[in-house]
């Protein structure tokens, strides 16, 4: 299932809290990342569909520098094989101790079209990757290697990041704040929910700003307030 480039443009304008709140209506509670945060700000939201690489604690007799000089290594792989316009998301055991990836790494990925990278862990080379025209998140900076936490084991197969289900294909959605996962069958309908809900909040902050009570605004309980906000709609060519 690949993710609609419209649905892809109404997400990279919704907040991660709008999401929640949509997602909550239909008793997904458990969609939002918790201590992973952007490596920068830069503005846009990171969007796109997951895929995944797994880590499992390193054993030491199998995880060696040189184990970086085989091509098929599956950290290596994942920075190759991740598709274009995708996040590559990872399983790090929501372990910071040792880094999940670096700036080359990262930057190979930037420059092969990834929509982004996400780990529960941490990333080395922090000040560089925040550089980097490419959306990034983690728990903090992390300057050993992976290896000597970290051993990766598997690509694109359910993972869980920072206690959340992550399913290949599921829509990753970054902001300011954080990153949540929609289930991918549900993206397209989420992206329009969000994006009239955005519209809507839009309106009470302006409203809000203007004087007027929250009571019977947010939520709209008082039958003006819809009355307004078609008004503003009307006046602001939405």
């Amino acid at each position: 299932m690949s993710l609609k480039e419209s649905t892809r443009e109404k997400l990279m304008h919704v907040s991660c809290a709008t999401i929640t709140t949509a997602l909550f209506k239909r008793g997904l509670r458990n969609v939002f990342l918790q201590d992973v945060h952007p490596v920068s700000v830069n503005g846009a939201n990171m969007v796109g569909p997951a895929y995944t690489l797994r880590y499992i604690p390193a054993r030491e007799d199998l995880n060696r520098l040189s184990v970086f000089e085989n091509p098929n290594h599956p950290q290596r792989v994942a920075i190759e094989n991740c598709p274009p316009g995708h996040v590559l998301i990872m399983d790090s055991r929501q372990d910071a101790r040792a880094a999940s990836a670096g700036d080359i790494l990262v930057r190979r990925l930037m420059v092969r079209g990834g929509a982004g990278i996400v780990t529960d862990g941490g990333f080395r080379d922090s000040p560089a990757i925040a550089a980097l025209d490419i959306p990034a998140y983690h728990n903090r900076p992390s300057s050993p290697t992976n290896l000597i936490q970290h051993q990766a084991v598997d690509l694109n197969v359910p993972i869980g990041c920072a206690g959340v289900p992550v399913f290949p294909g599921d829509v990753v959605v970054g902001d300011a704040e954080g990153v949540v996962i929609i289930p991918q069958e549900l993206a397209d309908e989420i992206a329009d929910e969000t994006t009239a809900m955005t519209q809507f909040e839009n309106f009470v902050a302006g409203q809000v700003s203007e004087g007027y009570s929250i009571t019977g605004l947010y939520p709209p309980t008082d039958p003006a307030t819809l009355e307004r906000f078609e008004a503003w709609k009307k006046a602001n060519g939405r």
